[in-house]
C-alpha cells in the first residue's frame, strides 16, 4: 500500500490491512517517494493515501511508471496519470456537470464554481456569485499555468447532496451521500459528512456507462454524482487515484475490497 500522510489523517489504512491480514496478504504500508522502497520485492502496490500529488504530479507519474515496471500498480499507472488531470471530464462521453475550461467567454450563471483541473479537496476552488471574481480566479490560475475549470454552482445538491458510488473491482461495494463541500463559513474536507445512500436506478447506470469507458483493471472507483436542474444525474468527479472509501459506514466494505484484490492478483 503506497501512501503519503505524515499527519495521520488516513483512519481507513488500518482496517484495510487489518482486512488484508485476515485473508493471508501480507502487507504494509510505504510511501510512494521513499527512495529505499524496494517496489519489486511486492506482488503489487495498492495507491491509496497519496495526497501529496498535486504539488508534485509529475514526480508523482513518473514514481509510478517505475513501480508498474516491476510489481502491479493498483491502480495502473496510465489511470493515475489520466485521472489526476481532470481535463478527463471532456472525453468521459457520459453527461458531467456544465464546464468552461477558460477565463474568457464564461456563461453567465446566477453563481459559479472555479477550480484548476488539477486539485484536491476544494484546494484553490471558489465559490462565487460575482461573475468578475470566478473570471478574475480562472485568469490567475490561467496565468499560473493551470487549466481552470468554470462550473455552475447546483442548488440542489444543498438538498439532494452529491451520491457516491464506490466500486470495488467493477462491483458495486456501497454508496453514500455526501454534503456539499462549499458551504459558506466552512471549507473543503472539513465540511464533508456522509451517510449510505441507495443509488437510484439512473444513477447506477450512468456510473456503469463511466466504469465501461476504463479498459483497464481498476481495484477501486468512486462516481461522484449530482442532479442537474431537470433531474438528470451527471458526473461531477471520478475518483481513480486517492478517493476516500466511506469504509466505516459499510462494515463489509473493507472484506469486500480484500475481495476484489485477490480476484485482481
Amino acid at each position: 500500500m503506497t501512501f503519503a500522510d505524515p499527519d495521520g489523517h488516513d483512519d481507513e489504512r488500518e482496517p484495510v490491512l487489518r482486512a488484508w491480514r485476515e485473508a493471508g496478504i501480507e502487507a504494509r504500508a510505504e510511501r510512494w517517494d521513499d527512495p529505499d522502497v524496494d517496489w519489486g520485492r511486492y506482488d503489487a502496490a495498492v495507491v491509496r493515501s497519496v495526497w501529496d500529488y498535486v504539488d508534485r504530479r509529475d514526480e508523482f507519474l513518473a514514481w509510478a511508471r517505475r513501480a508498474e515496471s516491476v510489481t502491479r500498480l493498483l491502480n495502473p499507472a496510465t489511470v493515475l496519470e489520466t485521472n489526476t488531470d481532470k481535463t478527463y471530464l471532456r472525453d468521459l462521453g457520459v453527461p458531467t456537470v456544465p464546464t468552461h475550461w477558460a477565463s474568457d467567454g464564461m456563461p453567465y450563471w446566477e453563481e459559479y464554481v472555479v477550480k484548476p483541473a488539477i486539485s484536491a479537496g476544494a484546494r484553490d476552488t471558489i465559490r462565487t456569485t460575482d461573475r468578475a471574481r470566478a473570471q478574475a480566479h480562472a485568469a490567475a490560475l490561467e496565468a499560473d499555468g493551470r487549466t481552470p475549470m468554470v462550473q455552475p454552482y447546483l442548488d440542489m445538491v444543498e438538498s439532494e447532496g452529491e451520491t457516491s458510488l464506490l466500486y470495488f473491482n467493477r462491483r458495486l461495494s456501497h454508496a453514500v451521500r455526501r454534503t456539499p463541500m462549499l458551504t459558506p463559513g466552512k471549507s473543503g474536507a472539513d465540511n464533508i459528512e456522509a451517510q449510505l445512500r441507495t443509488p437510484a436506478p439512473d444513477q447506477v447506470e450512468l456510473a456503469e456507462k463511466v466504469l465501461a469507458t476504463i479498459p483497464q483493471a481498476l481495484l477501486y472507483a468512486r462516481i461522484d454524482l449530482v442532479r442537474l436542474s431537470d433531474g438528470s444525474p451527471a458526473v461531477i468527479e471520478l475518483e481513480l487515484t486517492e478517493p476516500y472509501l466511506y469504509l466505516y459506514l459499510s462494515p463489509d466494505a473493507p472484506t469486500r475490497l480484500t475481495t476484489a484484490l485477490t480476484d485482481l492478483l
